[in-house]
């Protein structure tokens, strides 16, 4: 009977090369399992921090925004309902009349009036309001509202003004009041003053926007290509929360800073960078700030101003430091057609060194020509 031949062996009891390949196999799946478990638990963990980061930023910006909201209301300030469901923020400092009415640029807040007010408010009551949406006044859902809106559409003048009288009339404003209004506030004082002219005793401009500035392909594309979209790059960061972390970080800083500015303006200035629904509204008022223009132009020509008004322009060196020279010489050249063919015989007022900025970079500026204001006003009053 043969025997059946046994498998060779190498040398020294080796495994053959096929043994070897039979062996490898299973550690080379091993390996191969341990390498795919691996990439996955790296992609799961930065599929956690990435989700961290998405989401806590944006709840902690909420959290601090509902306790801050509280806290940052300044002390003299009231929240005035103005009927239609809408409530305004309104801060009123010192006594008498005739009461001075501070209405501010595109997209800011009553803040920035800040050292006018502290220094008119010496002489007289002074005013200042946030407009709806801005600040403390807290903009309605549009399916919530009635109001003008409908009428004028959102941020608007015709509505802001709308708004500003509604104000006015709920906290019982002595008029006539001098109405004071920059760039944006500008139109909007031009438009109430011819509205409800018997209100308004004396109207200031402070570097008026022209009427017809958007008429201009160079003007659109620097507003609507440029500044438009880096504040809306601005209401993403705060609505992310990342503009509170850069806050923190001290990469973005208040626009009003100084040894004499109080540390709450300074808190408020910060809680409104990190509100998505001021930045909103912010970037509302500058997109529909064309159609502003429209109803301003509109309403000029339909009711002129009360020869009973006095009429003051403060203007600077230039519209916007921060825009190309040529931009500014175009505003320039349109402010001075507007101005003349508007207000003939208006006071102007002259400021080196300044641009639109004028109200929280050269306040004392600002102050000094309305105490003269006011002072020729109440002389005339106790006159009569």
């Amino acid at each position: 009977m043969r025997r059946r031949p046994e498998a060779s062996a190498s040398p020294n009891n080796e495994p053959s090369k096929a043994d070897r390949k039979d062996l490898d196999q299973p550690l080379q799946s091993q390996a191969e399992a341990r390498g795919r478990l691996s990439y996955t638990s790296v992609l799961l963990n930065i599929g956690k921090c990435l989700l961290l980061i998405i989401i806590i930023p944006p709840f902690l910006n909420y959290a601090s925004l509902q306790r801050e909201g509280q806290m940052l209301l300044p002390k003299d300030g009231q929240i005035v309902d103005v009927g239609l469901g809408q409530k305004m923020h309104l801060l009123c400092k010192g006594q008498g009349k005739p009461v001075v009415i501070l209405d501010g640029p595109t997209g800011t807040s009553s803040d920035i009036w800040v050292h006018v007010q502290e220094s008119v408010a010496t002489l007289t009551k002074v005013c200042t309001y946030d407009r709806m949406g801005l600040g403390f006044s807290k903009r309605l859902m549009q399916n919530e509202s009635t109001g003008t809106e409908k009428v004028w559409g959102m941020s608007t003048t015709g509505r802001m003004v709308d708004d500003l009288h509604r104000l006015l009339q709920a906290a019982g404003i002595a008029k006539p009041f001098i109405l004071v209004g920059s760039e944006l506030g500008a139109f909007n004082s031009r438009f109430y003053s011819h509205i409800h002219d018997v209100h308004v005793s004396d109207l200031v401009l402070i570097d008026p926007i022209p009427e017809d500035i958007f008429e201009e392909d160079q003007w659109k594309q620097h507003w609507y290509g440029k500044l438009l979209p880096s504040l809306q790059a601005r209401q993403f960061s705060a609505a992310t929360g990342l503009s509170r972390m850069l806050i923190i970080l001290g990469v973005i800083e208040p626009t009003i800073k100084g040894e004499n500015v109080l540390e709450d303006v300074i808190q408020r200035q910060k809680y409104l960078l990190s509100n998505p629904a001021h930045q909103s509204s912010a970037v509302d008022e500058h997109y529909f700030l064309n159609e502003s223009a429209a109803q301003v132009r509109d309403i000029t020509k339909f009711k002129p101003l009360s020869s009973r008004t006095s009429v003051t322009v403060i203007i600077g060196d230039s519209f916007d430091e921060q825009i190309p020279e040529d931009l500014n010489q175009m505003v320039a050249k349109l402010q001075k057609k507007f101005l003349e063919e508007s207000y003939p015989s208006a006071n102007h007022i002259h400021i080196k060194g300044a641009d639109w900025r004028m109200i929280y970079k050269k306040p004392s500026a600002i102050s000094q020509h309305l105490r003269r204001l006011l002072n020729q006003r109440q002389a005339k009053q106790q006159s009569e």
